[in-house]
């Protein structure tokens, strides 16, 4: 029987942070751990990802890439997380390239009869918008959506439809959790 990690999650170089706190079965691949931050985040899933557990890179073997990377398919989370404080980094979408910093809050033995893996804890902040541009397209967006009447000009009309409602500081922790129950196997 395997852990339960208490993990954090938390955009690089945004401020203030976007983060998420949950759990997860340290049973479970790397793989599921990226489809769980893909719902947990608010991303697509659009993108390769690519994680990095103490210089061990784990994601999909893709034709562009050229260096040893173990497969997320099959790599599971006990093998390379046994600690609190733990840190490790995903990185989602190269082109934009997010980069996260995941660190382990807890460690707790897995109790059967109490699952409610995987699960969302708390956060802050909306994630940025898939293909936004990476952090300063996220920013250009932010920057228009606090000032929408200094920001007059056709770029920012359009990308302010482009927007549509997306609101920078808005989450929902119910609403990520009944996404996460929705797609509870993710495949």
């Amino acid at each position: 029987m395997g852990k339960i990690l208490q993990l954090r999650v938390q955009l690089a170089e945004i401020k203030p942070a976007i983060w998420r706190e949950f759990i997860v079965s340290d049973f479970w691949t790397f793989e599921k751990l990226h489809k769980i931050i893909q719902k947990v985040m608010g991303w697509e899933n659009y993108h390769l990802y690519e994680f990095n557990v103490n210089g061990v890179k784990i994601g999909l073997k893709d034709e562009d890439v050229d260096y040893e990377l173990k497969n997320s398919k099959v790599e599971q989370i006990w093998k390379y997380i046994d600690e609190e404080k733990q840190k490790f980094h995903y990185l989602y979408d190269f082109g934009d390239s997010w980069e996260h910093e995941i660190t382990v809050k807890k460690i707790n033995e897995d109790n059967p009869e109490n699952r409610v893996c995987p699960s969302c804890i708390s956060g802050e902040r909306a994630c940025p918008l898939e293909d936004c541009g990476g952090t300063s397209g996220y920013e250009r967006i932010v920057e228009v959506l606090k000032n929408k009447e200094k920001f007059s000009d056709e770029d920012s009309k359009e990308l302010l439809e482009w927007a549509g409602d997306w609101e920078p500081e808005r989450i929902d922790v119910d609403e990520i959790n009944r996404e996460l129950k929705k797609h509870a196997g993710f495949g």
